[in-house]
């Protein structure tokens, strides 16, 4: 018995080509996972930062007579645009 190739078992191409579909496989079911909470983080920040941004507006613009009304669509319109959602608000309350 000697000390060559009786020890190391033997890997044929098949099963290499199933290991590397394998963490293919793991790689792509881990990437489905991660991208729709990344978007649901950030549908969430935008929309606190949306409805901050425009009760702060609404406490100040009170002073100045120009207000929006928060409804489910501009409650809608900050939380998925954010700080641009309620900039776009304000232009259509103004200048409309």
């Amino acid at each position: 018995m000697g000390l060559g190739g009786d020890i190391m078992p033997q890997i044929d191409m098949l099963s290499i080509l199933a290991i590397f579909l394998a963490v293919g496989a793991v790689y792509i079911l881990g990437m489905l996972l991660v991208l729709p909470m990344k978007l649901i983080v950030r549908l969430v920040i935008n929309g606190i930062v949306g409805a901050i941004a425009l009760i702060v507006f609404n406490m100040f613009g009170s002073y100045l007579g120009i207000t929006i009304g928060v409804n489910p669509i501009t409650a809608l319109i900050a939380g998925f645009l954010g700080i641009p959602g309620v900039l776009l608000m304000i232009f259509v309350k103004v200048f409309l």
